[in-house]
């Protein structure tokens, strides 16, 4: 395993319960690498996803995620793999009682920040990151979805993770709106992250080439796809 990957599956069985939906799987993720994770609905890319996270256990084979070993991984050392990680979702999740700023030191606070000075900082750091650094005293519902979901890639970075796990980021989203948000998370792989996003939306592969997974029958093939193999996807499977 090369010193510069944060992910690594090898021979590893990705399953819910008894039920297997990914076998064989071997990949490597690095420091500032960009991936895609494509394929049907039901083809396992939200599994990888919970697998990388713990959420899921690995059914077979072994996995590091920002040096944590998955099949051995103990219940009381998950929340501190987690701090490694920021999770962006689809549909927000944010705290629809309190405005932005409470929102993220909700966040920090609930992984063991204590500090007042350093929290407000930290939610200032990260809110500018997102030019979002005059919006915190909104609420959620003020914000389009756009600076909603900017909200949450904030939160994903407030504790400075190696990694970023980004389910479906732009599946509400308008056009424009998700290659605003496809830019800054290229943006924080460039600053040394790795980020890996599921996404149906293969027409973002087009616009913001990289290294493409693809979950198919239960396997998890890799390439950089090329502008005919996107027009093909988009011709198969629309959604």
């Amino acid at each position: 395993m090369a010193l510069d990957n944060v992910i690594t599956l090898e021979n590893a069985v990705i399953g819910v319960n008894d039920h297997i939906v990914l076998k064989d799987v071997n990949l490597s993720v690095g420091r500032s690498e960009f991936v895609y994770v494509i394929g049907r609905v039901g083809s396992g890319k939200t599994s990888l996803i919970k697998t990388i996270n713990a959420e899921l256990p690995l059914i077979e084979g072994t996995g590091m995620v920002s040096g944590f070993q998955l099949e051995k991984i103990k219940r009381k050392e998950v929340p501190y793999l987690r701090r490694k990680l920021g999770i962006v979702f689809q549909d927000f999740k944010l705290l629809t009682d309190r405005n932005v700023e409470s929102n993220l030191e909700f966040a920090l606070k609930a992984t063991g920040w204590k500090n007042k000075e350093e929290i407000s900082d930290r939610i200032s750091e990260v809110l500018e990151k997102v030019n979002l650094g005059y919006k915190g005293y909104k609420m959620p519902h003020q914000l389009s979805g756009g600076e909603q979901q900017r909200v949450v890639i904030a939160r994903a970075l407030l504790n400075d993770p190696e990694i970023i796990l980004a389910d479906e980021p732009t599946g509400n989203l308008d056009p424009a709106t998700s290659a605003d948000i496809m830019q800054i998370l290229i943006d924080i792989a460039q600053s040394g992250r790795a980020v890996m996003m599921a996404t149906h939306n293969y027409n973002l592969l087009k616009k913001f080439p990289s290294r493409t997974l693809k979950c198919e029958e239960e396997k998890i093939t890799g390439a950089n796809l090329s502008e005919s193999d996107i027009d093909r996807l988009i011709r198969n499977d629309p959604a």
